[in-house]
């Protein structure tokens, strides 16, 4: 490969990148006078959530402004997640089997949207944790837009394993298209998406688009959701989730991380507006290239080996590697807490990424199903998807 076509593909890529991230935004830290939250009911669907709830309803006891309530909907958990849920406080509300046709979350969802009786709902994951000013920010937020407003929460890592999900992470925001800007968010072709972990709507919008039963196959709800609200004309705004709004996700090892990340990338590739898919894919696939060619170039400067499979200077592979690693080191320190690694050892969060999506690949095309919480979630079909079992 020439030195001018590096220097072209990694250019594009970063300017690809900046498009689809150029808006990348974080609520309000809540310091204007927020609108009162006393009408806000809180919804939170918890499968086998024992040991993550209690994070995530300390943090809502603490909020500056007071929630009308948290109902907890248990979804057929295994575990203690109704207990732990009464024992802070809570209120807990079976969720019972879903019906056919639906899934799990999306049938708790509306179970408990429908026992509550605040002016604005707020549907959180049990994995998230809100800071005590996070609310008012929210409500600001939607105070200005209306519609639906959604989060994708700041990703909180602790154990190793869990910095493989630095690549779906960004892959996740670039695709979602959600940051592009306003001019391009505006395309009248493009189907706004959505964050599931923390939503913010009123009752009446939600009731305008149908509510959950909208969206009652679809194993993305938050992407059908975000889906429904455009096609009733109602605003969809996005958010990352910064000092405000963050999570834990897959603590439990990578075999819980690798069924979470099938799951997504198996649904979620059909929903991207092709604009986004396409410059995220050429974003993944210049990494890729670099990756490779830097890689080759320090093979042959140590051992002779590798230089007939690589063409161009070794300094334009190192500075194309050096440029493209410093960007996504930017990226990555806006969505979540990921080791330096990450960014700066890129081959082998690639490499982890690239498994786990050959693995979705095979089990969305071959087995076209994956086990999550207990069921296994049928593949066949994004419209049609549904948990099964």
């Amino acid at each position: 490969m020439s030195d001018v076509v590096v220097v072209v593909l990694v250019l594009a890529a970063m300017a690809t990148a900046r498009w689809l991230l150029a808006d990348l935004r974080v609520p309000p830290r809540g310091t204007a006078a927020a609108p009162s939250s006393a009408r806000v009911s809180v919804v939170v669907p918890a499968r086998d959530e024992a040991l993550t709830l209690p994070d995530l309803l300390s943090s809502l006891a603490a909020l500056d402004t007071p929630v009308r309530e948290v109902v907890v909907v248990d979804d057929d958990s295994r575990d203690a997640t109704a207990e732990v849920a009464r024992s802070a406080g809570a209120r807990v509300v079976p969720a019972g089997q879903p019906p056919a046709g639906w899934t799990g979350k999306a049938w708790a969802c509306h179970v408990g949207a429908d026992v509550t009786d605040g002016d604005l709902l707020l549907f959180l994951d049990a994995d998230t944790v809100l800071a005590p000013d996070a609310l008012a920010g929210l409500l600001e937020l939607h105070a200005g837009s209306g519609g639906l407003v959604s989060v994708q929460p700041y990703h909180r890592v602790v154990r190793p394993h869990e910095q493989l999900s630095a690549w779906f992470n960004v892959v996740a925001v670039m695709a979602s298209a959600a940051f592009t800007g306003p001019r391009a968010r505006a395309v009248r072709s493009r189907v706004p998406m959505a964050f599931g972990p923390c939503l913010l709507t009123s009752r009446s919008d939600l009731a305008t688009v149908g509510g959950h039963a909208a969206v009652r196959s679809a194993i993305l709800d938050d992407a059908a959701l975000a889906a429904a609200y455009h096609r009733a004309g109602l605003p969809v705004v996005c958010a990352t989730g910064g000092a405000s709004v963050r999570m834990r996700s897959y603590p439990e090892g990578v075999g819980q991380l690798a069924a979470g990340w099938t799951k997504n990338i198996a649904s979620g590739a059909s929903t991207a507006w092709l604009p986004a898919a396409l410059g995220t894919g050429l974003f993944v696939s210049v990494h890729h290239a670099v990756a490779v060619g830097a890689a080759l170039t320090l093979l042959d400067a140590t051992t002779g080996i590798g230089g007939t499979l690589v063409g161009g200077h070794a300094a334009v592979w190192v500075a194309a590697y050096v440029a493209l690693a410093w960007q996504l080191r930017a990226v990555l320190r806006r969505l979540g807490s990921f080791r330096w690694w990450t960014w700066a050892l890129t081959p082998v969060s690639l490499l982890a990424f690239d498994l786990l999506f050959a693995r979705s690949a095979v089990l969305s095309g071959v087995r076209r199903s994956v086990r999550w919480r207990g069921r296994d979630v049928d593949l066949r079909g994004h419209d049609s998807a549904r948990e099964v079992a």
